[in-house]
């Protein structure tokens, strides 16, 4: 797919994961029935278009020109403000926002395809709807009335966008080592003085206000996380009326020069007695930017698999089209993509891009299920970090598959093929790196417990297993099998774990048994789409690529699970 290329939204599987999948109408029980599946194809429709005409043609130009910081002023490329206005205009930012903030309060499933559309055209651009998404979740959560009326609503109406202000530069991983300072006025505001970096569209000139969202310290306070406050600094102050004043003393000191999402703006910002408005309770600040942490981790597995899809899509019609050499067992002028490799490589892509979507999909209705369900949270909990984490690392092998099957094109910029390998790559790095997600997943998930949530989830997949095996047929069979071995391996790779408990052996290998449930996680929902697929009246154009898709995982996907249960089984190599 080069830069011209439409980019083709994939909204028939969003309707077969939203009526079928799960066995049920998802959307509709999500929303007592407000919304149907139905529904939710046509808003998924919809966005997909907008995607295609508006987004995705901003993707090339946006990598090539970048955001640009010239006289103190950060400037996004041509047509980057006006599609998000467009963005506004249409209610896709309010779509998603939660009702209880004024939001249209879409469920988290359907939020999940919007997600993936988002950043599949242009993942520099949706990085704003996202930062802006986890914004108004963390006010929604803790704000007071006052903050609620002056920033929450204005970006649940997208007029002002958020960011999330962390990192510095001797604090990264360790927030406890945060140092900008947050000094109480007698008005009862707060001057924060100090300075964030790598902060994601940190200044820009799309929309007239950003909220920046900013963890600091208050004079006295203890230290570490647990002193740490969250604080509302808009870059321009809001009067009394509203109206916007003067601008905040918060100075756009440069933009960072970086491998891929060009089109985002990574600032760094200092702060110099700029006015903060407190963030629900003194000391409570990490609490409440975990809340927009979660929802942008749970936006990184939407961000991989767009950024995989829009991969696939390319490298499939560059193959379809590309003549070289000789097929092996078909006719003369076949295209690459009948070649054995390269059709494994297409293959692998596909199955894996599903599993993803899949996924996302699943874990949004886990959300949207959990209400006062505790054990439905805590299994929606446990797949936060194995999404984020699983699926950003296998963005970077699908995007890598691109370049792959293009060959030395690939390796060339103006097929468009690396960008979408450079843009993949940061996604196991921010919001958390892949070490940090597989340890919140073996210490405050699976070691708390003691293995009692997984274990549920190998329980769920065992009814798959049968329900597979009852179903009949070759296909399902084979996969019935495969997943059964590959759950074998996971519970002996669990069992190794938790013998090995809180120490270094369970931290050193705690990315090799994230992957390992994301993978059979991945072969889980390939399975339950073959048993859609089976109780089919008569056969449906799409059913045999699912099967074939499903075929595939289990046996070169699945496969991994057994390498990486001997991994997690040897604890640490001293």
């Amino acid at each position: 797919m080069s830069s011209a290329t439409p980019y083709v939204p994939p909204v028939s599987d969003y309707a077969f994961l939203y009526r079928e999948v799960f066995g049920r109408d998802i959307v509709a029980a999500a929303s007592g029935g407000a919304i149907t599946a139905d529904d939710a194809v046509e808003i998924v429709s919809g966005a997909g278009e907008f995607a295609a005409e508006v987004l995705a043609p901003l993707d090339r130009p946006g990598d090539q020109i970048g955001a640009r910081l010239e006289n103190g002023e950060v400037h996004l490329p041509d047509g980057f403000a006006e599609a998000y206005q467009e963005l506004v205009a249409a209610g896709w930012v309010s779509a998603t926002a939660p009702e209880s903030a004024g939001g249209d309060g879409l469920p988290d499933s359907v939020g999940a395809a919007l997600g993936e559309i988002w950043n599949a055209s242009n993942m520099a651009f949706a990085l704003c709807w996202m930062l802006g998404t986890g914004a108004i979740h963390a006010l929604d959560a803790a704000a007071s009335d006052e903050l609620r009326e002056t920033y929450l609503t204005k970006l649940v109406s997208g007029e002002w966008t958020g960011t999330m202000n962390l990192t510095e530069p001797e604090a990264g991983t360790d927030l406890g080592a945060i140092r900008t300072v947050a000094t109480p006025r007698d008005d009862g505001t707060f001057s924060i003085s100090g300075q964030k970096i790598f902060i994601t569209w940190g200044d820009h000139d799309v929309a007239e206000n950003i909220v920046h969202l900013v963890l600091a310290r208050t004079p006295g306070a203890p230290d570490g996380a647990k002193g740490l406050s969250l604080f509302v600094a808009p870059r321009t102050l809001v009067n009394a009326d509203g109206s916007l004043g003067e601008r905040n003393s918060v100075e756009t000191v440069a933009i960072e020069h970086k491998l891929g999402i060009h089109g985002s703006p990574t600032c760094v910002l200092s702060y110099e007695d700029a006015t903060g408005y407190l963030v629900g309770e003194l000391h409570g600040g990490l609490a409440g930017m975990f809340v927009m942490m979660n929802s942008a981790r749970v936006g990184m597995g939407h961000q991989a698999t767009g950024v995989s899809d829009r991969a696939y899509q390319g490298a499939a019609d560059y193959a379809s089209g590309r003549l070289q050499g000789a097929v092996q067992g078909r006719p003369a002028g076949t295209p690459i993509a009948e070649h054995p490799d390269v059709r494994r490589i297409l293959r692998s892509m596909s199955s894996q891009v599903f599993a993803m979507r899949a996924l996302s999909v699943y874990v949004g209705d886990l959300f949207d299920r959990a209400g006062n369900d505790e054990d439905v949270l805590r299994m929606a909990e446990l797949f936060v970090p194995i999404l984020k984490g699983w699926s950003s690392e296998e963005a970077l092998h699908v995007t890598s598959d691109g370049i792959q099957v293009y060959g030395g094109m690939g390796f060339i910029e103006e097929t468009g093929a690396a960008q979408h390998y450079r843009d993949a790559r940061i996604t196991p790095i921010y919001e958390g790196t892949t070490a940090i997600q597989s340890n919140d997943l073996i210490g405050r998930k699976v070691l708390r417990d003691q293995g009692a949530t997984v274990g549920e989830l190998f329980g769920a997949i065992d009814e798959t297993v049968a329900a597979l095996r009852a179903s009949g047929g070759d296909v399902a069979g084979r996969i019935a099998e495969r997943l059964s071995r590959a759950l074998d391996a996971a519970r002996r790779a669990t069992d190794a774990l938790l013998a090995f408990g809180t120490g270094r052996d369970a931290s050193s290998v705690s990315v090799p048994y994230l992957l390992l449930l994301g993978t059979l996680a991945g072969g889980w929902m390939h399975a339950l789409a073959v048993v859609a697929v089976a109780a089919h009246d008569a056969p449906e154009e799409a059913d045999a690529a699912r099967l074939t898709d499903a075929d595939f995982y289990a046996a070169h996907h699945l496969a991994r699970v057994h390498a990486l249960a001997e991994t997690v089984a040897a604890g640490e190599i001293a």
